[in-house]
């Protein structure tokens, strides 16, 4: 059997000044084609690392054609959208005859002129194969799932876990349903159900509540007929008609049982709403209530300048309370901040300099922090990930540089990534370990390198361009009313 695989993955924030470029497609894992997919994802916990896991274990071929993945970022230039899509069809053309496609999606999608990036490329897809091609695809958890995803594609996988640690599980599960298609006889129905709401922080699946939601998926998953079932949290940073929560379910040649649990799973999660959200206090609150408890470390997750949402990194309210506090024995992973870094290159290692740092990309990130820093790192932005997300695989955050004020450390980079573990920091040698406060620029995917030694962990809110006190996030093109921006 020859099955073909590519990845276009893209989550879309509509409010982001980070512009998405041709830069950006080659940024984190490169733009890769053909065999040097294969080489970069063999044995990685990623939805491809899966898809070829199942080839080795079902014995079938695996073509790749391209992988196209760039950080979160505004939505993608119509002519980028246009190449990227024309090398992923041209790449299925040239492999010939096949007998089925695996892709890596994301769900949250958005490119100039497209507001349903994954509809559109699955479409253009099923135009080229026919209806007789299977085509699976493993999504984001952060999916906020069309109509028309459901309509092109025969299954849809999405994560269950979050942070997303089970890529390569969720991808090896795409693998077997293709093969049960191929060789068993396996007839898809797939069902969704949109959730008027938008899910809100209370999305980790190792807790309450959001643990009690997989374990009701599950419940459905073990019924009679039943081949596979996801539940999509959303995106809320993109402004198109499908955002919002949603689950799909699919059953063997079953479409009514596929709607009938999908609409159940939908109203069980819908009538527990309050309970995904979560109240984010600001750091300075956070920081207070800490110190009365006294659990170290103790992590701040500032979810709104989260790198890996789409937000530009350079927001300075957290870094300014850890100033203003005088902590000591603290860290903040990651500022994007390549003036800064220039100047500390400029400067060399050992040497100490005053700098504004952050607060460059907008002025809704917060005014610049003057800070009289020692140089302690610097780097080209080359590490590899050891934490559970991306054990082994290598990347780069661009020229960065590790410096000090007094008790206060910061790293500075040029690429748009949150830190999943803390490889990168002790590339500089900065280990976060060995830290009092720890400030990350993330929402939950840092749990999955911090959790465990973690004393304690506060998410937070800092003003941001994606701060929904600030008045910036306008929704103009929502699809239907949706919790708790509407009284449901």
């Amino acid at each position: 059997m020859r099955i073909v695989t590519g990845a276009i993955s893209h989550e879309t924030s509509t409010f982001t000044p980070v512009a998405t470029t041709w830069a950006s497609y080659h940024d984190h894992f490169g733009y890769l084609r053909g065999a040097e997919i294969l080489a970069k994802f063999r044995g990685a916990n990623t939805p491809i690392g899966g898809f070829i896991e199942g080839a080795d274990a079902h014995g079938f071929e695996l073509i790749p054609t391209i992988f196209a993945e760039p950080h979160p970022s505004g939505p993608t230039p119509r002519d980028i959208f246009d190449q990227v899509l024309n090398d992923l069809l041209t790449g299925i053309k040239n492999a010939g005859e096949i007998d089925g496609i695996l892709l890596e999606l994301h769900g949250a999608m958005v490119a100039e002129g497209i507001d349903d990036g994954e509809g559109y490329v699955l479409a253009a897809i099923r135009d080229l194969v026919g209806p007789d091609i299977p085509i699976v695809a493993q999504l984001d958890i952060h999916s906020s799932v069309s109509k028309q995803m459901i309509e092109m594609a025969d299954v849809l996988i999405g994560r269950e876990t979050y942070p997303e640690i089970d890529m390569a599980a969720r991808g090896r599960e795409c693998a077997d349903v293709l093969i049960r298609m191929l060789k068993e006889g396996l007839r898809p129905t797939m069902a969704l159900h949109q959730i008027p709401m938008i899910w809100g922080m209370n999305q980790v699946t190792a807790h309450s509540p959001m643990r009690e939601a997989i374990a009701e998926l599950h419940r459905i998953e073990a019924q009679p007929g039943v081949i596979c079932g996801s539940i999509a949290t959303g995106f809320p940073l993109s402004d198109v008609p499908d955002m919002g929560s949603s689950v799909y379910i699919v059953t063997d040649n079953n479409q009514a049982l596929a709607q009938q649990y999908a609409d159940e799973l939908g109203a069980w999660i819908f009538e527990r709403r309050a309970s995904w959200q979560l109240r984010m206090p600001s750091t300075a609150e956070a920081l207070r209530d800490a110190r009365q408890q006294g659990r170290y470390p103790v992590v701040f997750a500032d979810r709104n300048d989260n790198t890996g949402g789409g937000s530009p990194g350079d927001s300075t309210g957290l870094l300014r309370t850890f100033v203003d506090e005088k902590l000591t024995d603290a860290c903040v992973l990651y500022i994007v901040d390549p003036e800064a870094i220039e100047r500390c290159q400029q400067a060399g290692i050992g040497a100490t300099l005053t700098l504004a740092i952050g607060g460059k990309s907008s002025p809704l990130q917060g005014t610049p922090v003057q800070m009289t820093v020692e140089v302690l790192g610097l780097s080209d932005g080359r590490f590899r990930y050891d934490g559970p997300m991306y054990a082994g695989l290598e990347t780069s955050m661009g020229p960065s540089a590790y410096i000090r004020q007094e008790g206060i450390h910061v790293i500075l980079t040029n690429g748009h990534e949150q830190p999943f573990d803390t490889a990168f920091a002790r590339s500089l040698g900065l280990d976060p370990r060995q830290m009092r406060y720890i400030g990350v620029k993330s929402a939950a995917h840092f749990r999955a390198g911090f959790e465990a030694w973690a004393g304690a962990i506060y998410v937070v809110s800092e003003p941001s361009v994606h701060s929904a006190d600030t008045g910036t996030l306008t929704y103009h093109n929502l699809g239907r009313k949706l919790y708790p921006f509407d009284n449901l």
